[in-house]
């Protein structure tokens, strides 16, 4: 590779928005590779900013790092991912963000109904959960939750 091919940690960090120490941390993850220069600083391949843009977007998208490196390691190494790569990772992504979106109307949802009386009790609650018919289907937020299941 041609030297103006690889940027510096301050580059990328620069470039990407993302703080060099979760660049180093990243690379530790193996997320993403530098190579060293002569002078033993880190160089990195200009193609690591789309890695790094697509490591971003995954944690927004609610994907935990272990999952973002299972998904990497699905990329090509000997190229640059292009549209069609990225497409092919991400296609499994929709059912979680429309699961993600669901769950904050919910949320939102309960600001209104629940948190909304000022009560803050669902065992007392007289609007949202009377005689605390809830409690039959287990424990926590469940009106948050989703659907609550029955409990045996």
């Amino acid at each position: 590779m041609d030297k103006d091919e690889f940027l510096s940690i301050g580059q990328v960090s620069k470039r990407s928005g993302v703080a060099s120490s979760a660049l180093r941390f990243y690379e530790e993850r193996r997320l993403i590779r530098s190579e060293r220069a002569g002078s033993g600083h880190r160089q990195y391949p200009r193609h690591v900013l789309r890695r790094i843009a697509f490591i971003v977007f995954a944690q927004r998208v609610g994907l935990s790092l272990d999952e973002i490196a299972a998904e990497i390691a699905k990329l090509p190494e000997d190229h640059t991912p292009n549209g069609q790569d990225w497409s092919k990772l991400s296609k499994t992504w929709s059912l979680r963000i429309e699961e993600k979106i669901a769950e904050l109307h919910r949320l939102k949802n309960g600001l209104s109904v629940c948190i909304g009386c000022g009560c803050l009790s669902l065992l007392t609650c007289k609007l949202a959960n009377p005689q605390d018919k809830l409690g039959r289907y287990g424990s926590g937020p469940l009106r948050w939750m989703g659907k609550p299941k029955k409990q045996n």
